[in-house]
């Protein structure tokens, strides 16, 4: 199988309090996104990945690229845009393998099993989402701040990424998003809307997202544990 990736790069994770950006942050040793882009060059699966990265940022990327090891010829880099989907469909542009996974620059722990076992419903059913069961009691609440209804908690989980997607249905999605003028805040969104199913695989709660300082306490945690012998 014959698949892209498209890393959204561009965002200054104002969350994270850093004066850096948090894909340039050090874990244990190497820089958050160096990491991320390793766990998909391994993988057999993958032959391309495109990073969408701010203007300001891209002569850095390309240095850190050097500076790694990455083979420039496997990696391409794109400005990124305004808005996370901006960028994806910038970066969609580089990109002509039939099948495209979308990821998070700042998700470095995914496995090559979830990425297999994504790749393996993707090409059965177009679309496909990696995904956790919720733990907490979720309830909706008014803009006052009151509580409007607890919803079921068997029927929530957390999506997270990689998401997987024939490109040209991903491609399409974004365009008939931008026509509308719908704002996603992921790309299952815009397929969703286009009233096409998309299969839920289910990932592990250690593929964090870092977004916070204590974030990054987690993932020192989850690094060292993960590097211990076995």
């Amino acid at each position: 199988m014959n698949a892209g990736v498209v890393i959204p790069a561009a965002g200054k994770g104002k969350r994270m309090g850093t004066a850096i950006s948090k894909q340039f942050l050090d874990l244990c040793g190497e820089p958050v996104l160096i990491r991320t882009l390793r766990v998909f060059l391994d993988h057999p699966a993958v032959s391309r990945l495109v990073l969408a990265v701010h203007r300001d940022e891209e002569t850095s990327v390309y240095q850190l690229l050097d500076e790694y090891g990455i083979p420039r010829e496997k990696v391409g880099i794109t400005p990124g845009g305004k808005e996370r989907q901006d960028s994806v469909c910038r970066a969609l542009q580089e990109l002509a393998t039939e099948w495209v996974l979308v990821h998070d620059a700042v998700r470095p722990f995914v496995t090559h099993e979830q990425i297999s076992e994504l790749l393996i419903q993707v090409k059965r059913v177009g679309a496909a989402v990696l995904a956790v069961p919720v733990k907490d009691t979720v309830k909706e609440v008014t803009p006052g701040m009151d509580v409007a209804r607890t919803l079921e908690r068997s029927r929530l989980w957390a999506v997270q990424t990689p998401q997987a997607f024939r490109r040209s249905l991903l491609v399409q999605a974004h365009e008939e998003g931008r026509r509308k003028g719908l704002a996603a805040t992921d790309d299952a969104m815009l397929v969703e809307a286009m009233g096409i199913p998309v299969r839920v695989v289910k990932g592990d709660y250690s593929n964090l997202k870092l977004t916070t300082p204590e974030d990054m306490i987690l993932a020192e945690a989850i690094w060292k544990m993960r590097s211990r012998p076995r």
